[in-house]
């Protein structure tokens, strides 16, 4: 899976399309991924002691890594990432469209 945490991705099919936002979480077992502001669903969350009302919390449900497209930094568009080997022979992420080294 090549979108971790902390990446800004944009969103390319479905209800929330066209939506960005950043990846919280990454769930590669299931290729799914959570990302702040997208999918919202309301959990109702039952009274305890600590807790005695109870509230309904706003949480964020994961996607699907195929619906999601990494943001190129350079030109705030959505892109495919890419790999190549800098100066130390460390592998690294890129933008395909302008080269850009990913985060």
């Amino acid at each position: 899976m090549k979108i971790r945490t902390n990446d800004e991705v944009v969103v390319i099919s479905g209800k929330y399309k066209g939506t960005k936002g950043k990846v919280t979480k990454a769930l590669p077992r299931t290729h799914q991924v959570i990302v702040e502001g997208v999918n919202e669903k309301k959990k109702h969350v039952k009274p305890s002691q600590a807790n005695p009302e109870g509230k309904i919390v706003t949480i964020y449900a994961p996607i699907d890594v195929s619906n999601v497209a990494i943001l190129d930094p350079t030109t705030k568009k959505a892109t495919k990432v890419g790999y190549k080997f800098d100066k130390d022979g460390k592998k690294v992420r890129i933008a395909k469209d302008s080269g850009a080294q990913l985060k």
